[in-house]
């Protein structure tokens, strides 16, 4: 005869608990957010914890990994856009949204966040955030080496020192997020900045003086 609790659900909901464990590990980082906060916050025994995470370690871990997946999707997505200022646009734009979720949907801002300076035995919190950020920067520089491929911006671009620049801009956004900037003043920035950026990308066209050079004396 079947077990009476086979296949009966789970007495919490699974992504709340890491959505509200990552808002406290944002906040406080790893070593200052002890489990006794976490059961309070989460409205979970000691027990029931560790029986769905294992410990305080891999509660910590999944909520790493699941909303630094997000950033990762959002450069994944960028890339396969047709055009190297919609790229730029969509890494900007969709970063801000991304930084300002509703609190009720998102943690906060990871990238500026109190995690980023704290560790646990089973997640380097740096190493895998330095991981995520290669990944993304060399996603972007692989797109801009396309770009200058095709023609579409100046030969003479440099692909890495462009890609580190937009990615100077999404963690000065990221930081201006972790204050409190609206987003539509975030949004306002992301988008004057990619106007900036790419005025500087098109191939340089035929100027006067190649003009006068090709129609002779």
């Amino acid at each position: 005869m079947p077990s009476p609790t086979r296949g009966r659900p789970r007495a919490f909901d699974r992504d709340r608990v890491i959505l509200e464990a990552a808002r406290l590990f944002w906040r406080s980082g790893y070593s200052g957010t002890s489990t006794r906060a976490l059961t309070a916050a989460l409205g979970l025994s000691t027990s029931s914890l560790y029986a769905a995470f294992g410990s305080k370690a891999g509660l910590f871990e999944e909520a790493v990994r699941t909303y630094a997946e997000r950033y990762r999707e959002i450069y994944r997505r960028a890339v396969a856009e047709p055009d190297l200022p919609t790229v730029v646009e969509r890494v900007l734009v969709d970063s801000v949204l991304e930084f300002t979720q509703p609190e009720d949907t998102h943690p906060g801002c990871l990238l500026s966040s109190a995690v980023m300076t704290d560790s646990t035995s089973t997640l380097d919190t740096s190493a895998h955030y330095a991981e995520l950020h290669t990944w993304n920067e060399r996603a972007l520089r692989a797109r801009v080496g396309r770009a200058v491929g095709d023609g579409e911006i100046a030969a003479a671009t440099d692909a890495a020192a462009l890609a580190g620049l937009v990615q100077s801009v999404v963690h000065g956004l990221s930081v201006r997020a972790r204050l409190g900037a609206d987003r539509e003043d975030l949004l306002a920035t992301a988008r004057l900045a990619q106007k900036v950026i790419c005025a500087s990308l098109a191939p340089p066209g035929p100027g006067p003086d190649a003009r006068a050079h090709r129609s002779g004396p």
